[in-house]
């Protein structure tokens, strides 16, 4: 049966129509999780096994900046070929970049691992995006999201606290490649159902603009270099004449190709789908450029273990979730901006509980609390976004659509910790104390997760008659 089809079928999305492809999505998407739940618990304990505490946030904006490249790459062949064929390669990517960082003998060469599981992993929500779009029907799609939310509860229960475990008793390049055979599972589960879906029908497709792919691809690679030139100079405390070449060369690199990539007006944060292209960028820079350093902040500022870590963690990831499901509940009624905007806010509440840990008077215990505020907002505001993104979509061009926003997305976590790690390298040249470093860090975000709560008003208030319908139970 082919997307089209299912999208006019009626049910909810364990539908048997839909039951395999959402069976296989929520299983990919519960991966995903638990690498980056595990990864994040574990990396203060890569990082004195391996050094270069100045290339911790480049772990993970390595990580973002090919994930960008995959998402863009994917979404356009998910809608020319189909969602199979790039998910398989992201697949192939995805674990040799898992067994890469396992064997990794420095700081460096994880950052190339990450860049290669990254390729892969940008795959997942380019195809995610473009199935849900081409196979529910616009009433299900608000509960799609919910139940992919909840995907994260399984390894936000288990994977922090696993990963320590498996740290603890095993050492950290497990976690690594403990993953492996997860991935060969996911692909199995969900290529037979991808496959089904096929490309975007032949008449669906015929104005498409006559771009070679390979146009596209390189655009997507000329962001991510532009990103990581802006990064590096960012983090080129120890050399202060090239911060201003690399930042200048970075953004004439990349901010070009970025404006191709995204819907026209998108940084002008015209109303409507540009706005929440952009949006989804600055949400993702203030969430993920504090959150990453929050295993930092507890193990090295407040010595805590990687148990109360991985708790942390886990209480965030739940609040996430379970806010996700309220939102969808009201989305229809209140709408996106009121959401939007309401998240941004418990972001920067969480932000500032982040900045309080780092004074030794206050209570650790306090962070657990805190930073599930900030994840709430993330449960509230993310989903909305989404929304927009696929009522706005021209038919057919899903793929293409989900593929800016996830490319703002990307990037917006890439910069958020990228210049959250240079406050954190600039901090170690300078011989700063590690807690003013991130408390620099947390203002950073903090200001940018403000910006948010204004940039909201861009939103449409209210999702269009025909999303005003009852949610279809599952």
């Amino acid at each position: 049966m082919t997307g089209d089809a299912l999208a006019r079928e009626g049910g909810g999305v364990f539908a048997p129509s839909r039951r395999a492809l959402t069976s296989g999505l929520v299983l990919t998407i519960t991966l995903v999780g638990f690498e980056a739940l595990a990864v994040a618990t574990v990396l203060p304990v890569v990082e004195r096994d391996l050094g270069d505490l100045s290339l911790y946030g480049w772990v993970f904006s390595a990580y973002l900046l090919s994930s960008l490249v995959g998402t863009v790459v994917a979404g356009r062949e998910a809608d020319r070929r189909g969602p199979a064929p790039p998910f398989a390669v992201g697949c192939v990517l995805f674990a040799v970049g898992l067994v890469a960082g396992g064997l990794a003998p420095s700081m460096p060469f994880l950052v190339l691992a990450r860049v290669v599981q990254g390729l892969g992993a940008g795959v997942v929500p380019a195809v995610a995006y473009a199935a849900i779009g081409r196979c529910y029907p616009l009433a299900v799609r608000p509960r799609m999201f919910a139940v992919l939310s909840t995907a994260w509860v399984v390894p936000a229960l288990a994977g922090p606290a696993l990963a320590g475990f498996i740290a603890r008793g095993f050492g950290w390049r497990w976690v690594f490649l403990g993953l492996v055979p997860l991935v060969a599972i996911a692909a199995v589960i969900t290529l037979p159902a991808l496959f089904r879906i096929g490309p975007v029908p032949r008449d669906a497709d015929a104005d498409l603009p006559d771009v070679p792919a390979g146009a596209k691809t390189s655009d997507a690679v000329l962001v991510a270099v532009g990103a990581g030139l802006v990064i590096g100079g960012l983090t080129a405390s120890e050399l202060p004449f090239l911060i201003p070449v690399l930042i200048g060369i970075g953004v004439a690199i990349g901010l070009p190709p970025f404006i191709r990539l995204v819907p026209a007006g998108t940084l002008k944060a015209r109303a409507g789908l540009p706005a929440a292209v952009l949006a989804r960028g600055v949400l993702t820079f203030a969430f993920f450029g504090t959150d990453v350093f929050v295993p930092l902040a507890i193990q090295n500022v407040r010595n805590e273990s990687v148990t109360y870590t991985g708790i942390v963690l886990t209480v965030s990831t739940l609040s996430w979730t379970a806010f996700a499901w309220v939102q969808q509940h009201y989305v229809h009624r209140l709408g996106p901006r009121f959401f939007v905007r309401l998240g941004f806010g418990c972001i920067v509440v969480g932000i500032l509980g982040v900045a309080a840990l780092l004074a030794p008077s206050v209570p650790v215990w306090t962070v657990a609390v805190s930073w599930s505020i900030g994840a709430a907002g993330m449960g509230l505001a993310y989903a909305p976004l989404s929304l927009v993104m696929l009522e706005r979509a021209e038919p057919g061009r899903e793929g293409a659509a989900s593929a800016g926003l996830q490319l703002s997305d990307q990037l917006g976590f890439a910069l958020g910790t990228g210049v959250a790690g240079a406050a954190v390298a600039l901090g170690e040249v300078a011989g700063w104390l590690e807690s003013d470093s991130l408390l620099l860090a947390a203002c950073i975000t903090g200001g940018v997760a403000i910006a948010g709560v204004i940039l909201a008003q861009r939103l449409p208030p209210r999702l269009r008659p025909a999303e005003m319908t009852t949610p279809v139970a599952h």
